[in-house]
């Protein structure tokens, strides 16, 4: 088994951080500088107008609601992936990384001001009823979700198992929102699947990176690969994978490469900046392997398909990643509530910064669906770029990639991985003779 890194720093996510703010000085107070001006000068007028609201508004307000407004506005101004969190919400945040919780079994995110799911959790009570990525949630149990945000949103979704909770939501094709009465459950999220396919190619599915995923993996190779022939390719599907644990995207790739960056974060300050290698433990498989993406692959899934396609240890197939390539840090706060905030971008070995852009695979398949429950694709699929306020990547917002015509059977990119990897095998056999 790998040694452990020992990291900081989320991703969909989140691991929280501890911060200490001190100040360390001479008893000299530092020179103010223009800028520190211009902010006086705005505090001055933020605490006029709440002075204002206080003593004029037509009714009595609740200064605390008041300011968790302001916050609130604050941090809408930033990115969509930077957050207030209140005592509650951050209580609720907390359960996520841990992979068991009440609820329905849906990522979401904030689409242009609307709550929008950027893809159901396999097996879940939402993807069994039929919730789809990029459909918009306009209500819940007939209360708009407008001006909600999302871990508003989380709190009125999630409940004790058997609740029932109904989603109003409005996709393209309907003419009016459609209700989704949907029971809870309890959500063990199983982020990795496995099995080993006709002509000894491995499949290996991860859902979403959580606390247990490294320690999955391992089982599922070691199961895939004890007393039997050794496999001959390894598929690895990162498909709808919405990310999670920046750690956890470091230690899966580093079971699959002896060496080489990994991942390297960049920010504004210098604890921001980390590059994260790969370690040789002196196991890791041999045989060739394919990865599956697409636009629903997103950071720390992002994060490992760069490694091992940047270190040449895999091909990407299927079509252009989600784009979010931003890491954030969760800073508790001393009244129980936290700041989730944008704190750097990430870097695949190459150097690159795939934010607003995703990654581009070396063979474009686009998907052929014709299982209701498979993997969901679709040219308006929501992506990073299609974020209000999202951080704009490096060399601009690429158009989407596509891709004409492919196979017709079930799940055509899994078979064109595997089918890959199988002619692979022989290729290489004959080159030995």
């Amino acid at each position: 088994m790998k040694r452990r890194i020992i990291l900081k720093g989320t991703l969909l996510g989140l691991l929280a951080l501890t911060v200490l703010w001190g100040i360390v000085g001479s008893g000299t107070v530092p020179a103010s500088t223009a800028g520190d001006q211009g902010m006086y000068k705005n505090l001055k007028t933020f605490n006029e107008i709440l002075d204002i609201i206080e003593n004029n508004y037509v009714e009595e307000v609740e200064p605390q609601k008041v300011m968790e407004g302001a916050i609130q506005g604050m941090i809408r101004s930033l990115d969509p992936h930077s957050v207030y969190l209140s005592p509650e919400m951050y209580r609720e945040l907390q359960v996520d990384t841990k992979g068991v919780f009440g609820g329905l079994g849906i990522e979401i995110t904030m689409k242009n001001d609307v709550l929008t799911v950027v893809s159901p959790i396999e097996d879940t009570p939402a993807f069994i009823a039929g919730i789809k990525s990029d459909d918009r949630i306009v209500a819940i149990d007939g209360k708009s979700t407008q001006g909600m945000n999302i871990m508003e949103a989380v709190q009125k979704l999630r409940g004790p198992k058997g609740s029932e909770v109904t989603i109003s939501v409005m996709r393209e094709g309907l003419v009016k929102p459609k209700d989704y009465p949907i029971v809870r459950d309890i959500i063990k999220v199983r982020s990795v699947k496995y099995e080993r396919m006709e002509g000894d190619i491995g499949y290996l599915r991860i859902s979403s990176f959580n606390e247990n995923t490294f320690d999955e993996v391992v089982k599922a190779l070691k199961e895939m690969t004890s007393n039997k022939d050794p496999l001959k390719g390894l598929v690895v599907d990162l498909r709808n994978n919405p990310g999670g644990l920046l750690d956890q995207a470091v230690y899966v790739s580093d079971v699959f490469l002896k060496k080489g960056n990994i991942v390297s974060t960049k920010g504004r300050i210098p604890s921001s900046d980390k590059s994260y290698e790969a370690r040789d433990d002196g196991n890791e498989l041999s045989c060739p392997m394919a990865v599956l993406i697409n636009r629903g692959s997103a950071s720390a899934s992002e994060i490992v398909a760069g490694a091992l396609r940047d270190n040449g240890r895999a091909l990407l197939v299927g079509t252009q990643t989600f784009g979010k390539g931003s890491v954030q840090a969760v800073i508790p706060l001393n009244d129980g509530s936290a700041l989730k905030l944008t704190t750097a971008k990430y870097y695949t070995p190459n150097g690159t910064s795939i934010q607003a852009t995703g990654i581009l695979p070396d063979i474009l398949v686009e998907l052929i669906r014709t299982d209701k429950n498979g993997p969901e694709e679709k040219s308006a699929m929501l992506r990073e770029k299609d974020l209000e306020g999202h951080l704009p990547g490096e060399s601009g917002d690429t158009t989407d990639a596509s891709a004409e015509g492919s196979s017709k059977k079930q799940d055509n990119q899994l078979k064109y991985a595997a089918d890959l990897l199988k002619s692979w095998s022989v290729f290489e056999g004959m080159k030995t003779r």
